[in-house]
């Protein structure tokens, strides 16, 4: 069984920092992609930052040059770093990761319980 645990959602004014994390832990043969996405009641699921095995990464143009996304193989763990944060950047987050499970032969996408985040103006 595998799980994806989150942390670091919070409350925050703007132009402050959160940093969000998220473990991935079970029985996991490979992990490939891992990112962060995140919803509002008004929108849709967006992608904010993804990052590849390899360290190649890409951002939401809404984010890009604030917010930071960063993986560690070893610990199977993928991060975010938000910074300059702004009202609009107000909702919750959720990690995805897509892997192989050990008992699997197929790469399969997992999600986080979600995070929220609350900037205020």
């Amino acid at each position: 069984q595998v799980q994806l645990v989150e942390s670091g959602g919070g409350l925050v004014q703007a132009g402050g920092s959160l940093r969000l994390s998220c473990a991935a832990s079970g029985s996991i043969f490979r992990i490939n992609a891992m990112n962060w996405y995140r919803q509002t009641p008004e929108k849709q699921r967006e992608l904010v930052a993804a990052i590849t095995t390899g360290g190649s990464t890409n951002y939401a143009d809404s984010v890009k040059g604030r917010f930071t996304i960063s993986r560690d193989n070893a610990k199977n763990t993928v991060s975010l770093q938000m910074n300059s944060l702004r009202p609009e950047d107000t909702a919750v987050y959720y990690c995805n990761v897509v892997l192989r499970p050990l008992v699997s032969g197929a790469f399969a996408n997992y999600w986080g319980q979600g995070t929220q985040v609350t900037v205020s103006s």
